[in-house]
């Protein structure tokens, strides 16, 4: 019995993406070319350098003029032979289609400059605009299920052989290949590759993730009863309960858990203080919320 039910559990994700195959193929070429048009309008123009192998092209099609495409192209083709050995066919699988899609945009759109003439001494609006753009584009890619390939191979890789965590392993890879900037176009250049990394990271989880309307408060309280009642008759929004003990003195507590439109944030925080003013409560945000009243 417990076999079938791997079996079936471990079907999920083959299921999960046979859904809208279509639409999400649409969504990750969509995605691919808004980076490609990015990479060609707003970065390797002004020498800002986004980390991953679009980094390293722009570095070495400075110093030897080598074409980024070809570089892009290579070098997630090495990293596909080294995913192969290190991480299984499988997760190899899934990086085949960005790592080949990708350099092909990147070709593709090699002069869009010459037909959106974007004024290059304008660094700070590149840098904006092409870390907005860079960074839409990678959140659709990754939210339809697909990956760029190229540093994606190498995060993971890291991310297994060295023990660390995938974000540890994004600012190693990354944070290295930005710092190599410095040394070729300059300081001033460097800091704004800094600023299109952290753009692209916001952009990409916003894409991913959507903004968050609504927010998720966990309470402890000695109030229990009143702070529940405050929920539920004055806001009139649900609350679950969960039963809790302490990690230190391994008493038993209560935890009120709600979910609620960010515009009350304000009504229940206070109103919390107000019941209890020793009262504990974590807010996170709520991305998706489903079911319920």
């Amino acid at each position: 019995m417990g076999f079938f039910q791997w079996k079936k559990t471990d079907s999920i994700l083959e299921q999960i993406y046979k859904k809208s195959k279509v639409k999400r193929l649409c969504q990750f070429l969509i995605g691919s070319f808004l980076v490609a048009c990015s990479f060609n309008l707003f970065l390797s123009p002004n020498n800002l350098v986004p980390g991953g192998v679009s980094g390293i092209s722009i570095i070495l099609n400075f110093i030897i003029g080598i074409d980024p495409s070809l570089v892009i192209l290579i070098s997630s083709i090495i990293l596909l032979i080294l995913s192969y050995f290190t991480l299984g066919k499988e997760k190899t699988r899934a990086s085949i289609l960005g790592s080949l899609v990708f350099p092909v945009f990147v070709k593709l759109t090699a002069n869009i400059g010459a037909y959106i003439d974007i004024d290059s001494s304008q660094i700070l609006l590149s840098t904006i605009f092409g870390g907005l753009i860079y960074g839409f584009g990678a959140g659709m890619i990754f939210k339809a299920g697909y990956t760029s390939g190229g540093t994606d191979i190498l995060n993971q890789i890291l991310s297994k052989y060295l023990k660390i965590g995938m974000g540890t392993s994004m600012l190693l890879s990354d944070g290295l290949i930005v710092f190599a900037s410095a040394f070729f176009f300059g300081i001033n250049k460097f800091m704004y590759s800094l600023i299109i990394l952290y753009i692209i990271s916001y952009m990409t989880d916003r894409v991913i993730l959507g903004i968050s309307d609504s927010k998720a408060f966990y309470i402890i309280t000695d109030e229990e009863h009143k702070v529940k009642e405050y929920i539920l008759k004055y806001l009139n929004h649900g609350v679950t309960v969960f039963q809790a003990k302490g990690g230190y003195k391994k008493e038993k507590q209560t935890v009120l858990m709600c979910v609620l439109p960010t515009k009350d944030y304000y009504k229940l925080k206070e109103g919390i203080h107000e019941i209890d003013p020793d009262s504990f409560f974590v807010v996170t945000d709520a991305y998706e919320v489903f079911g319920g009243e």
